[in-house]
This record gives structure tokens, C-alpha cells and sequence, in this order.
């Protein structure tokens, strides 16, 4: 797929060229800025757009760097990247779609095959949530914890960690050696103590419910 690459630190920028060339993806450009971004993707259209959230303009710039691209350009998918697991991050990219997006960390993108599925799952369109974050949404600190998170089983509490992460049931099945009906099995008992309705129809609708919840848990908590 052609793809657009947008980070202020030029070392990482020739990094990702190398290894998105090494998939087999067309580099269309890479620039160091939002603003340059906007620029290429006028003329040069890709599949997927690819920035740091820490970089220019401004603090967060490419939180506001995809808000614009999604704006203008609704079809191209966006991968947000980061050196810390953030969910204040997640939160604000979910504002802006929740649609081929994705939000990963650098260090975990620095391997073809991890990057060439990220890209895929993106242009595809999923919701791609970094592991390290599902897993810091999911997982309570103290054993003694209270509440409908403390009801999972084990095996539930590793299905919501990779629904968290915007896997599908069939990608699910295959990352814990289960069937598909024991992954909607789990699910079903997940979705009954966490008192939220099933969405068959569009998993990300899915995903978005099991982070609003977590969430709003987490707060509570």
C-alpha cells in the first residue's frame, strides 16, 4: 500500500522508511511536520498516514495533524505513534475515528511483521489499540479489587484485553489457540458481567463499548 510518513526525529523517520520499503509498502514521502503532511497528502493520496503524537505544530501536534487529515481526507487510514502508552491519548484519537485508526508505540512497531499488521488491520478498516495499553485498562493493580472487572475468569479477563486492542474474534481465537465459538463463548459471559449489549454487526462499536466502560471503571475505582 503507499503510505506517508510524518516525525520530527530523523532517525525514526528513516528507520520506518526502511522497514515499511522492507514490507513491500511505497513510501510516498516523509516529512517532519503536520503542516508538511496536509501538504503531501493534497497531492500525493495514500492508503495510510503515519505521525508521531508528539510532534510539530504545537505539543500533541499529531493528535490535531490526523483530526485535519481525517477531515480532509476521510478515506486514508491513520497510524498515531508514541513512546509511552497513554490513555489519555487513546481517548482523544477516538475523537477523531474509530475507523482505520490506530494508536501504537514506537518501540512495537519496530519489526516488519508487527508494522505490515498494524497497516493491514488499519487499511482494513479496525481499530488498532496498542497491547500495553489494553492490558494497563484491564488489569487492576491490586488482587484484592472489587467490582465486575474482579468477576472475570482468567481466560475472560485475556479476551477483553485483545477485544481492548480492536481484535477481531477470529484474531482472538488465533492468539489464544481457541475456536471461534469458545472466543463468542467468553465474550458473551464478558459483555453479561460488565452489563453491556452485544454489537454483532460492527466490532469497533464493540471495542468502543469495552474502553467506555473500562474507562468510567477506572474512575470509579
Amino acid at each position: 500500500m503507499d503510505v506517508a510518513v510524518a516525525d520530527d526525529g530523523a532517525l525514526f523517520r528513516e528507520g520506518l522508511q526502511l522497514l515499511l520499503s522492507a514490507a513491500g509498502h511505497e513510501v510516498v514521502g516523509c516529512v517532519e511536520d503536520g503542516d508538511q503532511l496536509l501538504e503531501l497528502l493534497a497531492g500525493a493520496p495514500v492508503d495510510v498516514a503515519i505521525m508521531d503524537i508528539r510532534m510539530p505544530p504545537g505539543l500533541d501536534g499529531g493528535l490535531d495533524t490526523a483530526q485535519r487529515v481525517r477531515a480532509r481526507h476521510p478515506d486514508v487510514g491513520l497510524l498515531l505513534l508514541s513512546q509511552h502508552a497513554e490513555a489519555h491519548y487513546l481517548y482523544r484519537l477516538l475523537e477523531i475515528g474509530t475507523e482505520r485508526i490506530g494508536y501504537r508505540l514506537k518501540d512495537q512497531v519496530a519489526g516488519v511483521a508487527v508494522l505490515a499488521d498494524t497497516l493491514v488491520r488499519i487499511a482494513a478498516g479496525e481499530l488498532v489499540i496498542e497491547p500495553a495499553l489494553a492490558v494497563k485498562l484491564v488489569d487492576r493493580p491490586s488482587p484484592q479489587a472489587r467490582g465486575p472487572l474482579a468477576d472475570l475468569t482468567d481466560r475472560e479477563r485475556a479476551v477483553l484485553r485483545l477485544m481492548a486492542e480492536g481484535r477481531s474474534n477470529a484474531g482472538i481465537a488465533t492468539e489464544l489457540f481457541l475456536s471461534v465459538k469458545s472466543v463468542e463463548k467468553h465474550i458473551a459471559g464478558i459483555f453479561t458481567k460488565l452489563k453491556l449489549s452485544m454489537e454483532p454487526t460492527a466490532h469497533h462499536r464493540r471495542v468502543l463499548a469495552v474502553l467506555a466502560y473500562l474507562r468510567s471503571d477506572r474512575t470509579a475505582g
